[in-house]
């Protein structure tokens, strides 16, 4: 398979001379833009600094990698020699990758929503020289277009605004500030009093409004542009796995209710879930050759995918489909035919987004990293994003990797077998994506003779694409999105049987630990954000990717045993508290960046609504509740149940497809979650114990597996041992009620029913 290409192929190096900062940096995105006339420098104090000392205003542009729109902006305005003159005049450039800098996107995305009632990428705003944004838009084009004006009309409309007005643009922008302020959660969120019971009904509700949002013809929820659902769908997967009209638990006063899950909502959800799953993977979201989900479709049938495909997206989706195989499936998607979905997408995960150590130049600083050509080629790392576009030729074609037509399909299998899989694969003259191309999208479930030609002649299409261009890669390692995949391949690698999968989630995790991480002698220790050929660089994490780190490996420490990764998941968590949760309140951001503070008014920010990601706080519930169970900290319960107990009950119902990780959690904590000591020797029968508790649908289920070589041991595994007889076995909990120890994998079934029960 040909590697991906570099991200930022087929753009110019910087020229001679030229003030433009972005060169050097970390960002695949930013160095995108280090050929472009304009004078950008990456957001920081000193690009504010000089807005100030010219007494000019900011000009801030935010995308990504991936984006295709951001591409097409960039080489319309920001090569542009005159475009760029203007800009280096009158203002001073700031380029930000939303993906190194969410902290920054998130507050700017809010101030542009308000301001001109979109949102999205290329995102372009105007701040002053403190950060509060007083104008902003989304992309511009050369010209004016029908309701919108051309890129230089803005510049122009600003800069005259910014000369014969300033009063009037300070007014507004200090305006803007205070209503963002305002906005913010964390300004009235309290987290150090006792926490109100959580009403178990309300999930049950917020299945009834799923219902009531989603598309029964196509899967998924609302109409296009339609995103993959992935937090939405694990909870739905742990309401399907919830035994039907539970007795109250007078041991939770955290969770008030008198059942837990109906048989109606219960149904609901297993048959919402697998409506969109099973629609998911026989679309052309799915790569159907490769593997892999794009980032979206623009259509309401997820045949015209949006074709950037992202680590984010495909960690979580992995890790939902695993977890549809271990609830069972169902007749019209069959956890066997969502077994090869999650296979394929580990695969892809690894053959395309890996990054493998590379050899070092000189004295080693870290371990650096280069391109993985398969699965098991010792990847270390995972990069975070393909493009949308592939560079034909110095130009950007959206998709051109992905797309066919029906003449190209019968010039490479012959007229029969050609003409067949142009019909099974619903590609078409005009195209759907262009007048001639259309990417593979069967649209349905693949059976009988369709199965048996599309096996004969997959391997044929997948050689042919191997051949092409191939689209950029984004090689910035992003801590929060490898912690996402650490407990991807983990929970696949065990569900699956796959042990290379759980391999190379540890190596991944040592990664983490090495490059990302910097403990400290007197204090909370520190993850950083981002790396680039192995070594860390920019702004510590922010509360998401500490929370998901810690949730991956706390993951991993439930599939190995290996008590390295439990350790390392609290010195992690515990620094989250430390950092963003002390003083009783909760904020996304430890005041990285002075400017994002006035931007929001000088209040800390926090998200509650999941993005493309958990939230930061939704995941950190996530994390508490684990260890909680893990460690017996009623602190970290405490916190847990404070998050959700704060911050669902809004959303549950008028919200549920922002909120689908702190409802997951909250099902997790309605089930317990039941916790399991594997204690004994390592034996065939502890292994046998071991997998059937991995298998198993328990929602949140939290398992601690004795290793010899630690001490001390994880404090759920203490004082448990071997049996009388020095047999292993295994000790179930739930809501501080132990049951009998059992050594047999039958005996230990029917305690985690009764126990669920």
């Amino acid at each position: 398979m040909r590697d991906p290409e570099p991200a930022d192929s087929g753009f110019p190096n910087p020229p001679s001379g030229a003030s433009n900062a972005l060169a050097a940096e970390p960002s695949a995105y930013l160095r995108q833009h280090a050929g472009n006339p304009v004078h950008w420098q990456p957001f920081g104090d000193a690009a504010f600094a000089a807005a100030a000392a010219r007494d000019v205003p900011v000009f801030l542009s935010i995308g990504y990698a991936a984006c295709h729109w951001c591409h097409v902006m960039a080489h319309e305005s920001f090569e542009d020699q005159d475009t760029a003159d203007y800009l280096n005049a009158h203002f001073v450039s700031i380029k930000v990758d939303r993906e190194e800098r969410p902290d920054v996107d998130a507050v700017y995305m809010t101030a542009t929503q308000a301001i001109s009632g979109e949102g999205g990428w290329p995102m372009s705003v105007f701040l002053l020289p403190d950060g509060r944004a007083f104008h902003a838009g989304t992309y511009f084009p050369p010209r004016p277009m029908p309701g919108r004006p051309s890129f230089r009309q803005v510049l122009d409309a600003v800069s005259e605004a910014w000369t014969e007005r300033r009063g009037a643009v300070e007014a507004n922008a200090a305006t803007l500030a205070r209503g963002i302020a305002a906005s913010q959660p964390a300004a009235v969120l309290r987290l150090d009093g006792p926490p109100e019971a959580l009403e178990a009904a309300l999930l049950g509700e917020a299945v009834a409004a799923l219902s009531g949002a989603e598309d029964q013809a196509h899967g998924g929820f609302g109409g296009a542009p339609k995103f993959p659902p992935a937090a939405v769908l694990e909870f739905l997967i742990r309401h399907a796995a919830m035994p039907p009209a539970a007795a109250p638990d007078t041991a939770r006063p955290d969770i008030a209710s008198p059942e837990s899950v109906s048989p109606d909502t219960a149904t609901a959800a297993r048959d919402m879930a697998g409506r969109c799953l099973a629609a998911m993977s026989r679309s052309a979201l799915f790569d159907q050759l490769d593997g892999g989900f794009a980032r979206y479709s623009v259509t309401g049938d997820w045949s015209v995918p949006h074709f950037e495909k992202m680590l984010y997206d495909n960690a979580q989706l992995l890790r939902v489909y695993v977890h549809w195989v271990r609830l069972g499936g169902t007749p019209e998607y069959p956890a066997a035919e969502a077994a090869g979905i999650a296979g394929l997408t580990a695969d892809w995960l690894l053959a395309r987004l890996g990054l493998a150590p590379a050899p070092a130049a000189g004295p080693a600083t870290g371990p650096a990293t280069g391109a993985a050509t398969g699965p098991d080629a010792g990847v270390v790392a995972l990069a975070s994003s393909l493009d949308a576009d592939t560079v034909i030729d110095g130009v950007h074609a959206e998709g051109a990797s992905y797309l066919w037509t029906p003449g190209g399909l019968e010039s490479l299998l012959g007229p029969a077998d050609g003409a067949a899989v142009a019909a099974l694969m619903n590609v078409r003259m005009p195209g759907s994506v262009s007048a001639d191309g259309s990417p593979l999208h069967p649209g349905r479930e693949v059976s009988g003779e369709d199965a048996a030609l599309w096996q004969r002649v997959r391997p044929l299409l997948a050689q042919e694409r191997r051949n092409r261009p191939q689209p950029g890669r984004d090689d910035k390692v992003v801590a929060g999105w490898n912690g996402l995949a650490v407990a991807a391949l983990a929970d696949a690698g065990a569900v699956l049987a796959r042990p290379e999968l759980v391999a190379a989630a540890e190596r991944i995790a040592d990664y983490l630990d090495r490059v990302h991480w910097r403990p400290a002698a007197d204090g909370p220790g520190r993850l950083m954000r981002v790396s680039h050929d192995g070594a860390a660089r920019g702004i510590g994490g922010l509360l998401e990717d500490y929370a998901l780190c810690a949730e991956g490996l706390f993951a991993l420490y439930g599939v190995t045993g290996h008590t390295r990764w439990y350790e390392l998941a609290e010195a992690i968590l515990d620094a989250a508290c430390r950092r963003f949760a002390a003083d009783g309140g909760l904020k996304d951001a430890a005041g990285e960046s002075a400017q994002v503070t006035a931007a929001q008014g000088g209040r800390d920010g926090l998200e509650p609504f999941d993005g493309a990601t958990p939230s930061g706080a939704a995941a950190l519930a996530g994390a508490l509740l684990t260890s909680s169970a893990l460690s017996g900290s009623s602190e970290h319960r405490t916190l847990a149940a404070n998050i959700l107990a704060l911050l669902l009950p809004p959303l549950a119902v008028r919200a549920p497809r922002a909120a689908g990780w702190l409802l997951a959690t909250a099902q997790a904590a309605l089930a317990g979650p039941i916790e399991a000591a594997v204690a004994g020797p390592d034996t065939p029968e502890r292994a046998a114990l071991h997998r059937e508790l991995l298998l198993s649908a328990s929602p949140g289920l939290v398992v601690a597996v004795q290793d010899d070589g630690a001490a001390p041991p994880v404090p759920l595994l203490r004082g448990r041992g071997a049996g009388p007889d020095g047999a292993p076995q295994v000790f179930l909990c739930r809501g501080m009620v132990c049951d009998l120890p059992t050594n047999s994998v039958e005996g230990m079934r029917g305690q985690l029913a009764r126990m669920s029960s």
